[in-house]
């Protein structure tokens, strides 16, 4: 049982190593080739929007919003990779414990 108990509380160590590094760890989401580009946290937070003076037309709004969210899309499924990346292996480890719910 002791074995177990040291067992949960290296996974539990490991996850918050991981979740602290997804916090700081950037990924960058572009669209239009390279006209927008989004920097944002693997944990989602968005740190920066580049946008090409090209892209940038009074009278069409609608392609650069467009350009823009896919850009966030873009930048979102990096992130979700590099989250699984980092937290696959901890998830997967749960299981292996034997615990509820896992």
């Amino acid at each position: 049982m002791q074995q177990l108990m040291q067992q949960a509380q290296q996974m539990q160590e490991q996850l918050m190593s991981a979740q602290a590094e997804l916090a700081t760890a950037e990924v960058l989401g572009q669209a239009g080739n390279g006209l927008v580009h989004v920097r944002m946290t693997a944990a989602g937070q968005v740190n920066s929007v580049k946008i090409d003076p090209k892209v940038v037309d009074p009278d069409d709004v609608e392609t650069l919003q467009d350009l823009i969210v896919g850009a966030l899309h873009d930048a979102a499924r990096a992130a979700q990779e590099m989250q699984a990346q980092k937290m696959g292996p901890l998830a997967g480890g749960m299981g292996g414990l034997g615990l509820p719910g896992a």
